[in-house]
């Protein structure tokens, strides 16, 4: 019995001993990796394109666009367009030809803000000087000051509307171009001269003469030219844009006269018909 009890223990430790010797050179069997199915490639969204600006009043493109010379280049042919509809004596006496269009379309936009700058307009200030009636409490604006503005009334009046919307219309794209070139891309200068002359029309009637006084001046400097200074004393009047604040200077009457004229023009711009 010992015999046989030393036997199978000896042969439990060679077979301890192999086991160990087996594992100890060969490496652990790990399971095979799972493979790592790459998600299919997306592609990124098309860039989303903004809307084109509505436009409420489109203008139908001009039949000789083709003639038209750049903007930059287009000086001559603008004046003698214009020649055409004012003659030249009056273009000379009142307009200020050089770079028209772009004085035209820098004078419509600001017209709508608090100031409009003589240096961009396209026609020259009205001769003499802003007068005042200056009482014992109060300052208005004269009676006299009206006829300053008189000639330029009538002249407008004296335009045939039709042929000028005609020459309008003719020209449009070079009114288009500055009005970009002025900082408006993709914005349509039309439509801003409608909303322009919708601003005009709604210049208020005051009733009563209208007050205006000079700013306190402060400093050792005292201005010269007290009449460029005034302001209108309600604020209500003075916090209107600078084309109504014109309006208010020229005077009831040639107010009235000019309101006329711009409700005949936007009628016929508005009325132009474009094919669709």
């Amino acid at each position: 019995m010992n015999r046989l009890w030393l036997g199978l223990v000896s042969v439990l430790v060679v077979l301890a001993i192999g086991a160990y010797f087996w594992l100890w050179q060969s490496p652990p069997q790990l399971p095979p990796p799972t493979p790592v199915v790459s998600a299919p490639a997306i592609a990124p969204p098309p860039p989303i394109k903004p809307p084109a600006p509505a436009i409420n009043y489109p203008v139908p493109p001009p039949p000789g666009m083709s003639e038209l010379p750049p903007i930059a280049q287009a000086g001559d042919f603008v004046k003698e367009r214009m020649t055409e509809l004012l003659g030249a004596k009056t273009v000379l006496a009142y307009l200020q030809i050089d770079n028209f269009v772009r004085r035209v379309v820098a004078t419509v936009d600001n017209l709508a803000r608090p100031l409009a700058p003589p240096s961009k307009w396209p026609i020259h200030p009205a001769p003499g000087r802003f007068t005042v009636e200056i009482g014992k409490d109060t300052s208005v604006i004269g009676a006299t000051n009206a006829a300053r503005y008189a000639p330029f009334v009538a002249l407008v009046e004296s335009v045939d509307s039709g042929r000028a919307i005609a020459m309008y219309l003719r020209l449009y794209p070079l009114f288009q171009s500055a009005y970009e070139g002025l900082g408006y891309p993709g914005k349509y200068f039309n439509d801003r001269l409608i909303a322009v002359i919708d601003l005009l029309l709604d210049t208020p009637e005051p009733s009563d003469a209208l007050q205006v006084e000079v700013p306190e001046i402060r400093g050792p400097l005292k201005p010269t030219r007290l009449w460029v200074l005034y302001r209108f004393s309600d604020p209500t009047l003075e916090g209107l844009s600078s084309g109504q604040k014109i309006l208010l200077r020229m005077g009831s009457e040639n107010r009235k006269r000019l309101k006329l004229k711009l409700a005949e023009i936007r009628k016929l711009i508005v009325d132009v018909k474009v094919s669709r």
